[in-house]
């Protein structure tokens, strides 16, 4: 083993986080319990002030600094989360922070690091990934001889990671069985399965990983770390395309198994914990209640605990998560429609065509001069998703020459 992470370490991260980050709450899930005849516990740690788990690591390797290293100041790369909790540990220790944040990151996330640091940090955008902002921040960091303080590959993050499940096994009034991780860069899980292993030695650990980025699934896989060369960053707090190597060391031991969850799933995850829990969350933040329905044969009859690992969420970005979700569900589909270029046509298509609880949710159209048909995209939300075979049926029926956009079409992307 190349670190040194263990339950003294731990412990000593929890000491360092008193009055710092909260003791989060653990919170029994009726309707979760219920839908999978489990015993699911949801760890809270949305609540914490900056709204994730990040502050615990951030201000753990902080506050361990010399006093000189903390006067140079510190540097750091993040999609939001961790930003957060080095703005905040900044703040707190008076330390000079310089955050690099990728260009994409949503607009909340960059006025809550501000809010949070406030004159101590200094906010970079660069890159389109967590990995391209990273690799410009250790460049920064070695020119100005800065502390880079790592989100997820350091000891002293990790130990304060851990903590989260220092205080699930102690919450728990009774034997954990699983306890579910998002999986990042690796930080949380790794941490949570150290103290696991000592205090829970029959408690399972799964990761969850967005499709888009199964870094450390494909890393498991081969047997070593592998960089993917592309992400889906839709889930930003968990859209890593290099997992840490002592994340990936921990996890290949402790981790039984990693659970893949599509971004339309993530979306419906989130937007069933708002309807029924009034709870918000961020992608990632959800991804460990989204992998429950791929495990449900497995839990059934268990006491599990998922990790509600982040709230950070842009109210901008719902638009979009009702839509991948609607997708997901098989409830939103697109075509694009030839129609003949005369009176009623349209009408035609929603008295003959849509079911009877189908609806026109999108329609982009301009006539073209002198020509007998006209192109239209047309976005229908059916009922039930049972509805599409019937309506593809109808077009065909009516001869409407039409074509499907699929999801791997450059279109489709467009579209969304």
């Amino acid at each position: 083993m190349n670190y040194n992470i263990n339950e003294n370490t731990i412990n000593e991260a929890a000491n360092q986080l008193v009055g710092i980050a909260k003791k989060t709450p653990l919170q029994f899930n009726k309707r979760l319990s219920t839908l999978y005849n489990a015993n699911i516990y949801l760890k809270r740690e949305d609540l914490q002030d900056v709204r994730s788990y990040k502050i615990r690591g951030a201000y753990n390797l902080m506050s361990s600094l010399s006093n000189l290293k903390r006067k140079k100041g510190v540097v750091c790369a993040s999609a939001g989360n961790h930003a957060q909790g080095v703005a905040q540990s900044a703040s707190i220790l008076h330390t000079k922070a310089v955050i690099f944040m990728p260009s994409i990151t949503p607009l909340q996330k960059i006025n809550k690091v501000k809010q949070f640091g406030q004159e101590w940090i200094e906010i970079k955008l660069i890159g389109q990934t967590y990995d391209e902002s990273s690799t410009a921040a250790k460049i920064f960091c070695k020119k100005k001889n800065m502390v880079f303080v790592h989100p997820f590959d350091n000891e002293l993050t990790i130990s304060g990671q851990a903590t989260v499940g220092k205080e699930i096994i102690e919450q728990s009034e009774t034997t954990v069985d699983y306890i579910i991780c998002p999986i990042g860069g690796g930080g949380l899980i790794a941490g949570v399965s150290i103290y696991a292993e000592k205090k829970a030695k029959k408690c399972i650990i799964i990761g969850v990983e967005p499709k888009g980025a199964p870094s450390m699934h494909e890393s498991l896989k081969q047997k070593k770390i592998i960089t993917l060369k592309s992400i889906d960053t839709f889930v930003d707090g968990a859209a890593v395309q290099t997992v840490g190597n002592i994340p990936f060391q921990i996890a290949s031991r402790l981790v039984k198994k990693i659970v893949l969850s599509d971004e339309g799933k993530v979306c419906s995850t989130m937007i069933d914990l708002y309807q029924n829990e009034g709870i918000i969350t961020e992608p990632a933040g959800a991804l460990s209640i989204s992998a429950l329905d791929d495990i449900k044969d497995e839990i059934r009859g268990k006491t599990v605990t998922c990790v509600l690992s982040g709230g950070n969420n842009d109210i901008m970005r719902y638009p979009e998560i009702m839509e991948k979700s609607l997708i997901y569900k098989g409830l939103k589909h697109y075509f694009i429609i030839n129609f003949a270029q005369k009176p009623g046509q349209l009408k035609f298509f929603v008295n003959s065509v849509l079911g009877p609880g189908d609806d026109i949710a999108r329609f982009e159209y301009i006539k073209k001069t002198f020509k007998e048909t006209g192109p239209a995209l047309i976005g229908i939300e059916l009922s039930k998703k049972e509805g599409l075979q019937p309506l593809i049926n109808k077009m065909d029926d009516a001869q409407i020459k039409y074509t499907k956009i699929e999801a791997e079409d450059p279109l489709y992307k467009f579209i969304l």
